[in-house]
């Protein structure tokens, strides 16, 4: 979990989706790719797979795919699980630039 702590500790603001290979991939890439377009160099968008990073996702207690959490200065600032749409994303992300 040290890689997700030098992810974190940036002054602009991170955007995680915590999925899954349920078909929820490949429904959620393009809202990211459009909140990535959309923020540019303002924030980052990472996505992690639940299956393959079990010890993290139960340190955050994550228990639904999608979960979208943003970091900014190595705090967690927001978290919503649940499918969002692009413009939610990113009006959200904003919030936190």
């Amino acid at each position: 979990m040290s890689k997700f702590g030098d992810l974190i500790d940036v002054t602009v603001p991170v955007l995680f989706d915590f999925y899954a290979h349920l078909g929820t991939e490949s429904t959620n890439h393009p809202v990211l790719l459009d909140v990535a377009t959309t923020m540019g160099d303002n924030a980052k968008i990472i996505k992690i797979n639940v299956e393959k990073n079990q010890e993290l996702i139960e340190a955050l207690k994550i228990t639904v795919v999608p979960t979208y959490i943003i970091y900014k200065n190595g705090e967690m600032v927001w978290r919503q699980s649940g499918n969002l749409d692009a413009s939610m994303l990113a009006l959200t992300l904003q919030e936190f630039v």
